[in-house]
């Protein structure tokens, strides 16, 4: 799409209508994603184009309820990409057993799937009754979707697959209650998990974290809000702090210096003891 056109400049005015009738700031997501995205929310919705989207958006709070759900990037499952929480059992966790109190942030959590998987290898590590996990996500959809922790039974098979993939040993259905065709994360696996609405592009920092996972969320940025981003990570850190970043994403420059790469194909930085 390029920036010039007609249709790029429907996009930026229905991110200002958005950003001044709701609050949520996607100006400055990468603006051909979000192009695609808001298309795809105005033909979910019956819009015509997008001027017609800006007026539902405007007068309409159900259609924008819609609409944020689709503007947000939710690909998830459970394990989702086993080597990198092979590489979290292996390399992160064994070094937070010093820790007597640990906090985690999961940032964009979507449906919750990742955030329950960090907390089986937090189990079965032995460190979950010590740990305190924030799942936070911009969506409201997500977020009770993760706060419920209720998943496709047909899902399982899938889970039970990566989960092995990733080290795991024991049999999976233990972490779960079934239940018509659904499966339910018990409970006790998510007692410590706190679940709430956060959005990188204009929230707060969350602080004094030993464990930061972003995965896979940043590529649909814009540099600058990345950057907000990054900086919210690196001042969430506590000093030797872990931040876990998606395959496709890197450091950027100004903050490449403050991290040590722990886990190099797989994205994991650790915050350096000194700046």
């Amino acid at each position: 799409m390029s920036s010039t056109s007609a249709e790029a400049l429907e996009v930026s005015l229905v991110l200002e209508a958005i950003h001044l009738r709701y609050g949520y700031d996607f100006r400055s997501y990468a603006p051909d994603s979000m192009g695609r995205r808001l298309l795809a929310a105005a033909a979910k919705i019956g819009a015509r184009h997008l001027g017609e989207l800006q007026h539902r958006l405007l007068h309409d709070a159900d259609a924008f309820a819609t609409i944020l759900d689709l503007l947000t990037v939710r690909v998830t499952e459970m394990f989702r990409d086993p080597p990198f929480f092979r590489a979290l059992r292996e390399h992160v966790l064994p070094l937070l057993r010093t820790y007597p109190q640990l906090k985690i942030w999961h940032a964009g959590c979507a449906s919750g799937e990742e955030v329950y998987a960090t907390a089986i290898l937090l189990s079965e590590a032995g460190l979950y009754e010590r740990t305190q996990i924030y799942a936070t996500d911009m969506s409201s959809v997500a977020v009770e979707q993760t706060r419920e922790g209720v998943y496709l039974e047909s899902m399982l098979v899938q889970f039970a697959n990566s989960y092995r993939e990733a080290g795991g040993e024991r049999d999976i259905e233990g972490y779960f209650s079934r239940a018509y065709g659904r499966v339910s994360v018990r409970p006790a696996l998510k007692k410590n998990v706190h679940v709430f609405q956060h959005d990188l592009s204009s929230d707060y920092s969350l602080g004094e974290m030993q464990v930061i996972l972003c995965r896979n969320v940043l590529i649909y940025f814009g540099a600058e809000l990345r950057q907000r981003a990054y900086t919210l990570f690196t001042d969430a850190l506590t000093r030797g702090g872990f931040l876990c970043l998606g395959a496709s994403e890197a450091l950027p420059l100004v903050q490449r210096s403050l991290y040590q790469e722990l886990v190099v194909n797989q994205r994991i930085f650790r915050l350096r003891s000194a700046a």
